[in-house]
């Protein structure tokens, strides 16, 4: 916390000096940092003064032998203890890109029309946590699927140490339900992958040659009115050396897509670059199998019983509906747990009927 105290006077000594009040970029750069280190620190001092407090209210039941001040001390413990937890799990967002914003894609797998479903549902649930969390939620691109849901989505979800916390939902995520497509009642499993990359900053410079990117234009198939609908306005990029592809379809326009659409791709680029310098850093490479059995990190069990469990942590609940609400906060800490302790991915328990 001295660090970060520290750093905070740092900023704001930069802060008064008039020279940075002409580069919008640096000073927009600056007042981020230095609001999430102030959020942080009055989180921590928030923390101290109550366990201060409760030691001194404990000391002040033993002394008078006060049994209902003493359960109130217990009790005010606890809900403490949960936030020192929480504070303790905040170390582990320290990374040079957890308190970015985040891009997130879904794709469908194998299983068809059920799959498509599956991904729609997905798309909800990290709608719902968006919401909860104050998150904004754009979708960027978006392919429906052949009779309902979707094939593809890409979404962009603004907001403090999104990334840092969605970074979890990386993987193949697994759906056991009775179909209904099915007019014969059956249970069916599908698929659906998820992607999660930060948003980069403007002022980090990724290098993208004009000559190694093959940009396609095509008209619109999302929301966005008539104009958008009747034009080719929606634009697909794939950067060749890499093979990484992005779309954007939501502008009114072919320019603003073509910069959302940019924008995306070096931020994909910037976590490449990031995974090939830190490989002992990358979770991710692992889970990126193909979108079928086995592969998956969660499980969604709606038929014969209730059950969500991560296999990488071996958490599990049976609120499914709750966690399909955007409910799944305590997903999100087992898996900082497990990084935090250093056994993320030790559990091998895949096998859910």
């Amino acid at each position: 916390m001295d660090k970060k105290k520290k750093r905070l006077q740092e900023l704001e000594l930069s802060a008064q000096n008039p020279a940075i009040w002409e580069k919008p970029a640096e000073m927009q750069k600056l007042n981020k940092e230095k609001s999430i280190l102030e959020k942080a620190i009055t989180e921590w001092n928030s923390f101290q003064n109550r366990l201060e407090d409760a030691k001194v209210l404990l000391e002040m039941s033993v002394e008078a032998h006060d049994e209902e001040t003493f359960k109130e001390v217990k009790s005010e413990l606890k809900e403490i203890d949960k936030i020192g937890q929480d504070l303790e799990l905040k170390r582990v967002l320290s990374g040079e890109l957890d308190s970015n914003s985040t891009y997130l894609s879904i794709n469908s797998g194998a299983g068809g029309t059920e799959s498509c479903d599956w991904a729609m549902m997905l798309l909800r649930m990290y709608t719902r946590y968006a919401d909860k969390h104050g998150y904004k939620f754009e979708i960027l691109d978006r392919s429906d699927g052949d009779e309902a849901g979707i094939k593809s989505c890409t979404v962009l979800i603004s907001g403090e140490y999104a990334y840092g916390y969605l970074k979890a939902e990386a993987g193949v995520h697994r759906l056991v339900r009775i179909s209904p497509f099915d007019s014969n009642a059956r249970r069916h499993t599908s698929f659906a992958s998820v992607s999660v990359w930060a948003e980069v900053d403007d002022d980090i410079n990724i290098e993208v040659k004009p000559d190694e990117i093959d940009v396609e234009t095509y008209r619109s198939s999302g929301a966005g009115g008539q104009h958008v609908n009747k034009t080719d306005s929606a634009v697909r990029m794939r950067h060749r050396p890499s093979g990484i592809v992005v779309s954007c379809q939501t502008q009114r326009s072919q320019i603003q897509n073509r910069e959302k659409a940019l924008k995306m791709l070096k931020a994909a680029l910037y976590e490449k670059e990031i995974e090939r310098r830190n490989k002992e850093k990358d979770e991710f490479n692992s889970q990126k199998k193909a979108n079928e059995w086995g592969s998956q990190i969660r499980s969604y069990v709606m038929h014969p019983y209730q059950m969500v469990k991560d296999h990488r942590t071996g958490f599990q609940t049976n609120q499914v509906h709750n966690v399909m609400d955007g409910d799944f906060d305590d997903f999100v800490m087992a898996y900082l747990k497990a990084q935090l302790n250093g056994t993320l991915g030790q559990v091998v328990d895949a096998d859910i009927e």
